[in-house]
């Protein structure tokens, strides 16, 4: 059972990182120009993705 856990808990963290790197991986692909046409800045995207995936 304590196993099972460990690895439930392992496959969790992994999906959450797996989200969390397409969702930054979208977010550095943008250009600067789109960036301006959506008036917002990469890094609090960045913050944004980050507290949506970990809380």
């Amino acid at each position: 059972m304590i196993i099972q856990n460990l690895i439930s808990g392992a496959r969790s963290r992994l999906a959450k990182r797996r989200r969390f790197n397409r969702m930054a991986d979208e977010i550095a692909s943008l250009s600067s120009r789109d960036l301006a046409d959506l008036r917002a800045d990469r890094t609090d995207m960045l913050r944004q993705a980050y507290k949506e995936i970990y809380g």
